[in-house]
């Protein structure tokens, strides 16, 4: 078997950042390095001629995706000092034939991405037909949030006579099983360019890569997948994904033993009333999370310890209340989570009023049986159950690029210049 080629992506918008990164990457057993389309928009062509000054030997792959006006777009990145040109499969044959003749008369070759193509193994074949040397199975970054493979999109593509590479969110583990499944160009971007180390985490998959096999893994149920995902993460990592939504407003009381995760159970009650608080707890299933409305009340507490000593038999992963909570003393000592906006020694009367598993309003935040929260000390964010796989992939994206940030700043950096906030500002 050929040795496949790794080929790392620089999907970073800072050409400074992305030089260090790198020269990381190509001391690690990086082959190929790839101008990221973010790095091409961000800085243009002059990122491709800054890379080729730093590597002269060096693979350089321009991802323009191109989809019109194919053969200028060619020119430009050839004559900067690229190898490889991406183009979108799902431009016209006329695009794609015109960047084959711009390739052709600068020395270069171009890789077709089927990004979003509706008929993989048809198109592919079209394209080889046409003469494109290489067939990228690329599950752009949005798609892989949603839960797309791009070893299923491998697999779609069949055997082809020419060069086929694969993308879209890969780690060691999954790297390997592209290369046993045949690939000859591995490219590999947040999992190596967003790490502390870049030099160790190319390393690792260029050792994966070089004893491959097919790896099948234990096959997880979606709440246990998002649960993992989450783990990793922290309630700010999560309230970035959802571009600064979902964090509950006011919970000034924090018993926070551990992270907390967990699907809502949601009651809405009024005046202190803890019956129905008290009988959402037998509604329950481990790992779920009691969210109580006490109607904004914190002067009457429908919540103590023993409720709290109940919901821990039952499994329950934490407890946020819209109100008061009381017995705090007692709570404190308790490993489970609670959250209240205050602490009140008054309880109210079980008297029945509210209700278990409707929508309500809880600390400036909707929540619907369900949907998924996640709580630390920095607060509780509320993820709408539709969107808790994507926005959990999302979190773990946010939480790859904070690692990579806090290492430049660990190096000497600061975080004004890492970001490069006055570039950056909105004019």
């Amino acid at each position: 078997m050929v040795r496949p080629v790794l080929q790392v992506a620089l999907d970073l918008t800072e050409l400074s950042r992305a030089e260090k990164i790198a020269e990381e990457a190509v001391s690690g057993g990086a082959d190929w390095i790839e101008i990221g389309t973010p790095l091409v928009k961000s800085e243009g062509m002059e990122s491709v001629r800054r890379m080729r000054a730093q590597f002269p030997s060096v693979t350089l792959v321009a991802d323009l995706k191109t989809s019109d006006t194919g053969a200028i777009e060619v020119e430009m990145a050839a004559k900067a000092g690229a190898n490889v040109v991406c183009v979108l499969a799902a431009a016209d044959d006329a695009v794609i034939a015109d960047a084959l003749r711009g390739a052709a008369l600068y020395g270069v070759e171009i890789m077709a991405d089927m990004m979003n193509v509706r008929d993989p193994a048809a198109r592919a074949e079209e394209l080889a037909a046409l003469g494109v040397q290489i067939i990228n199975a690329h599950v752009g970054i949005d798609q892989q949030m949603t839960g797309k493979d791009p070893l299923a999109l491998l697999d779609a593509l069949g055997k082809l006579p020419v060069k086929i590479a694969v993308a879209g969110g890969l780690n060691a583990e999954t790297a390997a099983a592209a290369a046993a499944r045949g690939a000859d160009i591995v490219i590999v971007g947040g999992t190596i360019i967003k790490s502390a180390d870049v030099t160790a985490a190319a390393a690792a998959i260029r050792a994966a890569l070089d004893s491959p096999k097919s790896v099948r893994s234990e096959k997880k149920t979606l709440d246990d997948q998002i649960r993992e995902l989450l783990q990793t993460v922290s309630a700010p990592n999560v309230t970035d994904a959802l571009y600064r939504k979902g964090a509950m407003a006011g919970l000034n009381e924090r018993h926070v033993p551990h992270k907390m995760i967990g699907r809502a159970v949601t009651v809405q009650t009024f005046g202190g009333d803890w019956s129905k608080p008290v009988q959402a707890i037998d509604s329950c299933n481990a790992g779920d999370i009691l969210v109580i409305s006490n109607d904004k009340r914190t002067d009457i507490a429908p919540w103590g310890e023993l409720a709290t000593r109940s919901a821990m038999n039952r499994g329950v992963a934490g407890i946020i209340i819209d109100g008061a909570v009381r017995d705090w003393d007692d709570i404190l000592t308790l490993d489970i989570p609670v959250f209240a906006t205050a602490v009140q020694p008054n309880a109210g009367e079980p008297k029945g009023f509210g209700e278990i598993g409707a929508e309500i309003s809880c600390c400036g935040q909707t929540v619907r049986p369900g949907d998924w929260l996640i709580g630390d000390q920095s607060g509780v964010v509320v993820i709408p159950r539709e969107r808790a796989y994507e926005v959990a992939r999302r979190a773990v994206e946010v939480f790859k690029t904070e690692t990579r940030v806090r290492e430049e700043i660990r190096r000497g950096g600061t975080l004004g210049s890492v970001a490069q906030l006055l570039r950056w500002e909105k004019k």
